[in-house]
């Protein structure tokens, strides 16, 4: 008795979503960083709790570079879901478009950054609030600078190719990264920024 064979070939080799093992990749690599923030923001909140005046010794961080890097993470949320919708469609001009776009905001963040790191008021060595506030965004800029060359490793490939339709998807799952940069970094802001002018 012979089985009937399923002819699979004019199925696609790629897909979007949780069809695909980069997603589910990305998921993860989320999961164990976003754990990592947690702990560190944990950690945080236990020396914030134990200090009796805080920050310790020290004014509080300047508002106007984080606020500034934080209006600008917002915005390029936008260039970055264009990208992953073009992505979607399997659009190249549009896809090119955006990721150049999205790298440009990278950018932006990035020498913003610099200034933030000195507006803080503080050093890494000269007491734990100086510690962990600088491990806080010491982490999320290792994040920004890694996306930022998966952006530009995937934007070159998009303009020299040899293109396949799993880059497309590529792609997609850089935007989907960037959304998790985006999300961590609100609740960074509103604890590096504010609770120090809360206690």
């Amino acid at each position: 008795m012979t089985r009937p064979v399923i002819d699979v070939s004019p199925l696609p080799e790629y897909g979007f979503g949780h069809r695909s093992l980069i997603w589910w990749a990305t998921l993860s690599m989320i999961a164990v960083e976003g754990t990592m923030f947690a702990l560190v923001v944990t950690n945080y909140l236990y020396l914030k709790g134990r200090a009796p005046h805080w920050p310790p010794g020290v004014q509080p961080p300047y508002l106007l570079w984080g606020t500034i890097n934080t209006v600008l993470m917002v915005l390029s949320a936008v260039p970055n879901e264009l990208a992953k919708r073009a992505a979607e469609r399997l659009d190249l001009h549009r896809v090119r478009l955006w990721m150049m776009v999205c790298i440009a905001f990278a950018i932006g963040f990035n020498v913003i950054r610099v200034y933030e790191f000195r507006s803080l008021n503080v050093w890494w060595d000269e007491n734990a609030y100086g510690s962990v506030v600088w491990t806080l965004l010491g982490f999320h800029t290792v994040h920004i600078l890694t996306d930022l060359l998966d952006t530009v490793v995937l934007a070159v490939m998009m303009f020299t190719g040899p293109l396949q339709e799993r880059r497309f998807v590529d792609v997609s799952e850089n935007a989907a990264y960037w959304y998790f940069v985006v999300g961590t970094w609100l609740p960074i802001y509103a604890l590096i920024y504010f609770a120090p002018r809360l206690a």
